[in-house]
């Protein structure tokens, strides 16, 4: 009869905390900027996922579709304003801007809740507008706030969840190199409809390997005359 003392235990990680996300944070890419939300970002957003063509973006998240944009704002503002959560907005290079990015913002994500005792952090709350989606910006973004995430500020988890009936959310999951890992059910209430939720994560042992396909995917050469993609990533 085996001892307490032989009962296995789960790998030494040592002390020491992540680092706190911050809106004073600018990523820039060759597509995108990432840069941290500000109101005066919000009216552009609005522009871009507003109106009945666009109802359908907000399918599956907690808030929207919006009346108006005074609706957007005290959404956006409170949600700028969550002790647990970090809002950056994304900014498409290819169009011309004025130096805060205001009149181009053309999208946004989250990191939420933040543990850095843990080291584990969640992307989300991502609203990609028509004029982001399926672009090279758009993952490139996600790119960016991965690559923050385990190089600058030492998480060792970072996760995506989404509705299970969310299938585009669930493919871009695993193509931005996320790994599925179940279905938390009756996880949550949202707009008066049950939500299952799916969850990926990347950790940071993944992050290597998933970088250099990013870098590969994000060359120069891996696009041609018409800046469409060559390689899949």
């Amino acid at each position: 009869m085996g001892s307490e003392h032989d009962r296995p235990l789960g790998q030494f990680v040592g002390d020491g905390t992540a680092l706190q996300p911050s809106t004073e944070t600018k990523l820039r890419g060759r597509f995108a900027t990432v840069v941290g939300m500000s109101p005066d970002h919000i009216e552009s957003l609005y522009s871009h996922t507003s109106g009945d063509e666009n109802a359908h973006l907000w399918d599956y998240m907690l808030h929207g579709p919006f009346k108006d944009l005074a609706e957007f704002r005290a959404v956006m503002e409170a949600q700028m304003q969550s002790p647990n959560m970090v809002t950056y907005a994304i900014i498409s290079n290819d169009q011309p801007t004025t130096p805060s990015g205001a009149d181009n913002i053309v999208g946004c994500a989250s990191y939420m809740n933040i543990n850095t005792a843990n080291r584990c952090v969640e992307v989300g709350s991502v609203m990609f507008s028509p004029k982001l989606q399926r672009t090279p910006a758009a993952t490139e973004a996600m790119y960016l706030m991965a690559k923050h995430v385990f190089e600058d500020l030492g998480y060792r988890r970072y996760e995506w969840k989404c509705n299970t009936l969310n299938a585009s959310s669930q493919r871009a999951a695993r193509r931005l190199g996320f790994t599925f890992e179940g279905f938390f059910r009756q996880h949550m209430i949202i707009k008066g409809r049950n939500r299952d939720t799916a969850w990926f994560a990347m950790l940071d042992g993944d992050w290597p390997g998933i970088k250099n396909a990013f870098d590969r995917w994000l060359d120069p050469s891996n696009f041609d005359e018409n800046g469409l993609q060559r390689k899949k990533l």
